[in-house]
């Protein structure tokens, strides 16, 4: 298979493992996720991802329950750590090869962070997965993904979100927004549009890496954008 990119970061949201459930890990959408990677792998893909914890908890909710934010996002990042065993427990079971890495030391359960090791697993075919976001506190799980593909020195951040690509206004609330194809990174930063925050924005922006946002749920589109299909929304330089 000619493939287009051939080493890539997955970044998924703690959401995305929900399924229809309102929290924690659905079944179900650990089997699509591990589905579309192995496809990936099969075809010589070298796949990071950079998984979020919403479906457990967000450092900003802390602050409603009266916890400071710092603790509060100590406490997301532990939650990526949690989402990052799901996926690493399902993907051995589908006869993937994983490594758990994660940006807060704890040795029982994962491996800490080391750039030129991890980049070894990807060569040797092993599925990294990185969790415990950037290790710090203010920091998103979007800003890790950023950080990490720009370390991994990935090809493409593929950004798997609800909707398949990146709309003129969000799609559910405004069924006339039309959709972009490629759209460049001042674009999206002049027109405001919803893509990452905005430090992992500027990351890739400024190191001219490419994102690709498109529907995570719809079988088969990880291989195909990899291919070279367009499929969801190019952003780039």
């Amino acid at each position: 298979m000619n493939l287009k990119y051939k080493r890539v970061l997955l970044k998924l949201s703690g959401e995305s493992l929900m399924g229809k459930n309102g929290f924690g890990i659905d079944a179900d959408m650990l089997s699509h996720y591990g589905t579309e990677v192995k496809s990936l792998i099969d075809a010589g893909v070298e796949v990071a991802i950079v998984i979020g914890g919403g479906n457990i908890f967000r450092g900003l909710q802390a602050e409603k329950s009266g916890i400071e934010r710092v603790q509060g996002d100590y406490m997301g990042m532990l939650a990526t750590v949690i989402n990052g065993m799901a996926l690493q427990s399902h993907f051995e079971q589908i006869g993937l090869f994983t490594r758990l890495i994660s940006a807060i030391e704890m040795r029982q359960i994962a491996e800490p962070y080391i750039r030129r090791r991890a980049i070894r697993h990807l060569e040797k075919g092993r599925v990294v997965i990185f969790s415990a976001g950037t290790g710090s506190p203010y920091f998103t799980t979007d800003s890790a993904a950023a950080l990490r593909a720009n370390e991994m020195n990935v090809d493409v951040i593929l950004k798997g979100t609800r909707v398949d690509g990146i709309y003129t206004a969000d799609p559910e609330k405004f069924p006339e927004a039309t959709r972009f194809d490629k759209v460049s990174f001042s674009k999206v930063i002049n027109s405001g549009l919803n893509v990452m925050d905005m430090t992992a924005f500027t990351l890739c922006k400024e190191n001219d890496l490419s994102i690709v946002v498109f529907d995570v749920g719809i079988p088969g589109n990880m291989l195909k954008i990899v291919s070279g299909e367009a499929i969801g929304t190019l952003v780039e330089i």
